[in-house]
């Protein structure tokens, strides 16, 4: 075999080893990969089915419930426009309270339900994902609107 024909075969060999190597690096990237939503995006069936992500928002005042002496848990997560319900089963971070940020991992039920594996509150008063406080931000600047136009629509009158 000629030296030239022996380098081009080691060259294409290395070539392929190496598209080899990131079809398995982005294949594990994408299989790792967990994206975050809202409920309003949730709401709006912005999820695909059967898919892992990440819901965020607050937790709803008074929809914190308890099953027994069991770990299991029920609370709503919303961003002031909708809520989700989300079930979990495990022990709650300490700083996890009704009003305050959280995350949760999990997936959706076909009843409608969050079903979380991972539940994560915001550490400190100042702290708040970026992805959560844009949601909440969105949702609050989306309910206002629906406000203003309720008041400002129809009669053309005072409220």
């Amino acid at each position: 075999m000629k030296p030239r024909t022996k380098r081009s075969l080691m060259v294409l060999g290395g070539l392929a080893s190496l598209g080899l190597a990131s079809a398995l690096v982005l294949d594990a990237f994408r299989s790792n990969l967990v994206f975050y939503f809202s409920p309003s995006e949730v709401a709006a069936s912005a999820v695909p089915s059967g898919q892992r992500f990440r819901l965020g928002g607050v937790v709803e005042e008074g929809s914190l419930r308890r099953e027994g002496q069991t770990l299991r848990v029920s609370f709503g997560v919303t961003d002031g426009a909708r809520t989700v319900p989300v079930h979990y089963e495990g022990l709650l971070p300490d700083m996890f309270r009704e009003g305050k940020g959280v995350v949760a991992q999990g997936v959706m039920d076909t009843g409608g339900v969050f079903v979380a594996d991972q539940v994560l509150a915001k550490h400190d008063e100042n702290y708040m994902p970026p992805e959560a406080a844009q949601a909440l931000e969105d949702a609050r600047l989306a309910a206002n609107t629906e406000v203003s136009t309720a008041w400002t629509g129809g009669g053309g009158g005072t409220p």
